[in-house]
């Protein structure tokens, strides 16, 4: 696999992998959800696209047998898989409900 994919799954920053292919209709109706996803987030994820096509060894590895396919990890775990179109609110909610968040300045810890 791609170091710099390494790299990013080793991370303490979530990644969203949305693994596509150019052909696939559902995969275009996604693609301007997860820009609005990123736009959310900003800098506190990761998304990357992985055509399937151009890249069938990482698509073998993880198993992918539709697109698009949704994976989301962090600290190179993987904590969230999903197949299919799904909205920014679903997205969002799955990120947040999955993802260890830093602990912000003046946060209060709730225990």
């Amino acid at each position: 696999m791609d170091k710099s994919f390494e790299e990013l799954l080793d991370s303490e920053k979530p990644l969203l992998v949305d693994f596509y292919a150019t052909w696939c209709g559902p995969c275009q109706i996604l693609a301007p959800i997860l820009k609005e996803v990123k736009d959310t987030f900003k800098e506190r994820i990761a998304i990357i696209k992985i055509d399937v096509d151009k890249n069938q060894e990482i698509a073998s590895h993880y198993r992918i047998k539709g697109v698009p396919t949704m994976m989301l990890f962090q600290n190179g775990k993987q904590l969230w898989r999903q197949s299919g179109v799904l909205s920014k609110i679903e997205i969002a909610n799955t990120i947040m409900e999955h993802c260890i968040w830093p602990e912000l300045p003046g946060q209060q810890k709730t225990t």
